[in-house]
């Protein structure tokens, strides 16, 4: 697919973190903080594993990796905590989403984020960058019945907007998600430059289009 042919969808689906936003520093520092309390560093793999879930998978996730006495809303309400401010004052968009977004909405397009991010979370950090009122649908992980590396939660993003995967595209940065969104027949955008620089072979091959600036789409 050309990038020219880019506004030629009649839905826009976008993943939250790492996609539309530069907030990998934050969740990377939460983790940090929230095991250090406890007497754990982060493994290589933690961050990896938990990139694809929702929040109450990746809390159910950790409290069974690390035995932890918490409970699973004690655990979220400490990620919650921590995270909050940072999306509500100091968490930029990727360079030009923004200007993107405002684009497609300017075009009349169907604008969904399908996201593991809690609502506040997103609300804050949409309304941060002057781009909530963008957006048509907000669907998140925990109402589809499986992760990102199925086609679930792009699928009811898809059905909130009133149109057909076949006229949407999906905006992702890991390659579970987009092979998730492959498989329901979604075209597929790949945002490169993030947390997981080997999976941009995949991507590269796996997704219709990849990209590193918004700026590009253009």
């Amino acid at each position: 697919m050309s990038k020219t042919d880019i506004y030629s969808f009649k839905g826009y689906i976008f993943d939250l973190d790492g996609t539309l936003v530069e907030s990998a520093h934050v969740w990377n520092r939460v983790d940090e903080v929230f095991l250090a309390r406890r007497g754990f560093g982060v493994p290589e793999d933690y961050c990896r594993a938990l990139a694809a879930m929702d929040f109450n998978m990746a809390a159910v996730y950790t409290k069974e990796r690390f035995s932890l006495p918490d409970s699973l809303e004690s655990i979220k309400d400490e990620w919650f905590s921590l995270a909050l401010d940072e999306y509500a004052h100091r968490i930029r968009t990727k360079p030009h989403a923004d200007r993107f977004v405002r684009s497609l909405k300017q075009q009349g397009k169907k604008i969904a984020l399908a996201t593991a991010s809690n609502v506040v979370l997103y609300s804050a950090v949409l309304k941060n960058n002057g781009i909530y009122d963008c957006f048509d649908a907000f669907i998140s992980t925990e109402e589809a019945p499986r992760g990102k590396g199925f086609p679930d939660v792009y699928e009811l993003a898809a059905e909130r907007l009133g149109l057909d995967a076949s006229v949407c595209i999906v905006f992702e940065d890991i390659i579970e998600a987009v092979r998730g969104a492959n498989s329901g027949g979604f075209t597929t955008a790949a945002v490169l430059g993030g947390s997981y620089p080997e999976d941009e072979a995949a991507m590269l091959q796996e997704a219709d289009i990849s990209f590193k600036d918004y700026n590009e789409l253009h």
